[in-house]
């Protein structure tokens, strides 16, 4: 990170003296903003002297202004958020999932660290550390509950996961070769997060990774802040933008990519060999004017100092085994880096035709070697999808979100797409000098887009490219936000005027947004221990080679003993064949059971909540499923209760 000194004031703009240029440019001054003084840009007040250098004792720090405001207001959140957790009604979720359920102190809560995270901007330069403990804060009280309450893995997702896992510990290797049902063969031919797992649950001793799965999204939030920290330092050198854009992006990240997956994991790789590439790969000569002061935006920071060619390649060589870790862990991160790589290509700054094609081979590597079914299962459909944006960009399977919960989820989805792109767009035009030196980031964000048109990774293509280009757009959004410091204009103070009232609006604004788009189908995520209890049951009790059938995968278990069984998850398909399925559901179902083959379907209220909640089945549609299947004789009822209902086919003859 660039330390600044304070400076003179010239023009009413704070400078200070520039460090020398690395490629012959000359040198240009540094605002006082960089080193973070802070003026009213939240508060309308003038800038605040910097601290003094002499580091005080430990009482002088303790009654210092900001700790005497900004201590209180971190303490009396904490204090509301233990309160507010046991009184959080998680085992009666109903249709707007969490969001009715939690007690009115858990939004104070986060309405506390809202407060004080605004007013820890006020002294960001002279005590960063306030930022980023306000930061930490709100993503624990965000993503802490459900790791903290529940008693059983949340996310469907990533007790497929935890499955994955436990072959892997019980059978000590991979089989990248054998065919399984689902496309779970896939993930031996990746397997390097689970492998990682693997590991960790031997290191910290206990059964599965069960036992720690729920706190990934905290593990990988926390990992992730530092990494950002470095991302926008390299563009600017006022904390206030880079903190405050740390906060939007925890906000604009509901896509639920964190949990305990190889997206997460490879995800924070991305991230991090993103920040080595932007502050040690850039090519001497190539900043041009872009260290002069007189030309960059007064929170700007100069561009970092140029490499030799024979330092970037041994930071290439030190990046190797990150871009190997993505490549063993997941088989879309490694196409978003090598694309995001060849974006940067486009600026002369970070033309380094080397990394991109290190990592291009990497990635081509894997794709035919360990992941070849995958990849040329992948080709063979890029015909059907190739330029289809319409269909590439849809969301989910084929329905669409009915219910008050799913609703609500999808119009707070559409409602923060537009909020974050609105402010990154005005940002972008109106502080053209700052765009002009975080153009990388600019075109980092944008990489991803055209992807849209290749694929629809199975109906997740569309939040994919949202979640790589967050970094970029939420850096704007900030930039929107926090107008430059140190400028004695008219339309300058008027500026700051309106942000004070802005910045805090806006922030509660994405908090609203957040949380039914994070918490807002948590039926679909929550199982109670009977429901999980049920599935394992109806797993252990049906013979190995049996068809598992259920509505949808998305219930907690569905994946139990994957490797025994083949599953059929019979709404995950178009709606009209759905329609179709519930005038005969029992007919439907037998007619897709192979002759001879032992069948079971397991049928619990997650299933219920998924499949009305996704638009699969019209509402009622699943219990015409349950009674339909019950009153056939080709079906016999095995085990029936709240958790669910299990039944096994049972064919007649003649």
């Amino acid at each position: 990170m660039q330390k600044q000194g304070p400076g003179p004031v010239t023009d009413g703009v704070p400078a200070q003296t520039g460090t020398p240029p690395h490629d012959g440019t000359p040198a240009g001054t540094e605002p006082e903003a960089a080193s973070g003084a802070i003026p009213g840009a939240v508060s309308g007040a003038a800038p605040e002297a910097p601290a003094p250098a002499r580091p005080g004792s430990a009482s002088e720090r303790l009654r210092s202004p900001a700790v005497r405001t900004l201590g209180p207001l971190l303490l009396l959140a904490a204090g509301l958020w233990l309160w507010a957790l046991p009184r959080i009604d998680f085992r009666h979720i109903d249709g707007f999932g969490l969001l009715d359920r939690f007690p009115a102190a858990f939004y104070a809560t986060l309405a506390v660290l809202t407060l004080g995270f605004v007013l820890s901007l006020r002294r960001a330069g002279t005590s960063p550390a306030w930022p980023a403990v306000y930061c930490a804060a709100m993503l624990v009280a965000l993503k802490a509950p459900p790791a903290v309450l529940y008693d059983t893995v949340r996310y469907a997702w990533a007790s497929k996961h935890d499955a994955i896992i436990s072959r892997l510990l019980a059978e000590g290797t991979v089989h990248p070769g054998t065919e399984l049902s689902g496309g779970m063969s896939a993930y031996d031919q990746w397997p390097g997060f689970f492998a990682l797992d693997a590991a960790l649950v031997r290191a910290f001793g206990v059964d599965a990774a069960a036992s720690f799965i729920n706190w990934a999204p905290v593990a990988l939030g926390l990992l992730t802040l530092p990494v950002l920290v470095l991302v926008y330092r390299t563009f600017s050198d006022d904390w206030r933008l880079v903190w405050t854009a740390v906060w939007i992006f925890q906000l604009a990240n509901w896509v639920g990519q964190d949990y305990l997956s190889p997206q997460g994991f490879s995800y924070l790789l991305h991230l991090t060999v993103l920040a080595v590439v932007l502050r040690h790969f850039v090519r001497p000569g190539s900043a041009g004017r872009l260290r002069d002061r007189a030309v960059l935006d007064p929170a700007a920071a100069a561009v970092p100092p140029a490499t030799s060619v024979r330092q970037r390649f041994g930071a290439v060589l030190l990046l190797i085994p990150l871009v190997a870790a993505i490549n063993a862990a997941h088989q879309l991160t490694p196409l978003m880096l090598c694309v995001t790589l060849a974006a940067l290509c486009l600026t002369r700054r970070y033309r380094n035709l080397g990394l991109l094609a290190t990592a291009g081979a990497l990635m081509l590597t894997w794709y035919l070697t360990m992941g070849r079914e995958l990849f040329l299962t992948t080709l063979s459909t890029l015909g059907e999808k190739l330029g289809d944006l319409l269909a590439n960009s849809r969301p989910g399977f084929a329905g669409e979100p009915t219910g008050p919960g799913p609703e609500l989820v999808g119009s707070a989805n559409v409602l923060m797409i537009l909020v974050l792109g609105g402010l990154a767009t005005a940002a972008v035009l109106l502080r053209r000098r700052l765009a002009r030196s975080a153009l990388p980031l600019i075109l980092a964000a944008a990489a991803p887009a055209p992807l849209v048109a290749v694929n629809d990774y199975g109906g997740e293509m569309i939040f994919r490219v949202y979640l790589f280009g967050l970094p970029g757009a939420a850096f704007f959004a900030a930039a929107a936000l926090v107008p430059a410091a140190g400028a004695a204009s008219r339309a300058a103070r008027t500026a700051r005027r309106v942000v004070t009232v802005a910045l805090p609006l806006t922030l509660l604004a994405m908090l609203a947004g957040f949380l039914p788009s994070y918490y807002g189908k948590e039926g679909m995520h929550y199982a109670p221990p009977a429901e999980t209890a049920l599935t394992r049951r109806a797993l252990d009790r049906a013979p190995e080679g049996a068809l598992i059938l259920a509505a949808t995968g998305a219930f907690s278990d569905a994946y139990y003993r994957y490797d025994r069984y083949e599953r059929w998850f019979f709404t995950e398909q178009e709606v009209d064949e759905n329609l179709r399925m519930l005038k005969d559901p029992a007919g439907y179902l037998a007619g897709g059971i192979p002759a001879g083959r032992p069948a079971y379907v397991i049928l619990t209220p997650t299933q219920a909540e998924a499949v009305i909640g996704e638009g699969y089945l019209p509402a009622g549609g699943f219990d015409t499923l349950i009674t339909a299947l019950k009153e056939s004789p080709l079906f016999t009822v095995v085990e029936e209760g709240r958790p669910g209902i299990v039944l096994r086919y049972t064919p007649t003859t003649g």
